[in-house]
């Protein structure tokens, strides 16, 4: 009869921390706002009509959202007329930034990241987390790799099971 072997977890057990991106994800919708909506013909910004337009807007739809606004034309869009729109959607809008939808979470991911204590990673080895189900930006990952590079005895990316190593503090 054989003797059954108790299986152990040295993963769990190791000191070894995981950065997982995917934890500080921030929720809501993404939504861009084209200003060219906006402009005669798409181009062209009648002030007088482009403040109306912004008066008569129905900005509560854009409530706990993530907004970014652009403008898909090559229209010349003064500074002012984005300062104008934020204006509208600060009591209403979780975030907004000029820029593109896909810009959004890489900059709220360099504010979560900016704001976070890595004192927990002090001396020890870390793994940041490389599979996410949600859509964490390409940039994530490397400024988290900044952020870890001062504390972080090593740095690899993966899982625990197959992690492809990227840093080693040199040992002094």
């Amino acid at each position: 009869m054989e003797e059954e072997m108790e299986i152990i977890n040295r993963v769990a057990n190791s000191v070894l921390q995981v950065f997982d991106l995917e934890d500080y994800y921030p929720e809501g919708e993404r939504l861009g706002l084209d200003l060219s909506e906006w402009l005669w013909e798409g181009f062209v910004l009648r002030e007088k009509d482009f403040r109306e337009t912004l008066k008569n807007h129905d900005w509560a739809q854009y409530q706990g959202k993530f907004v970014a606004l652009y403008c898909s034309t090559d229209a010349i869009v003064p500074a002012w007329a984005y300062m104008l729109v934020t204006v509208y959607l600060q009591p209403f809008a979780k975030k907004v930034i000029q820029g593109t939808p896909q810009q959004i979470n890489t900059l709220v991911y360099q504010e979560i990241l900016d704001g976070l204590d890595y004192s927990e990673y002090e001396g020890k080895p870390v793994i940041i987390k490389g599979c996410s189900r949600k859509p964490v930006p390409q940039e994530a990952y490397v400024m988290a790799s900044q952020k870890l590079l001062p504390v972080a005895k090593s740095i690899m990316f993966g899982e625990a099971c197959s992690s492809v190593p990227l840093y080693k503090k040199a040992k002094v």
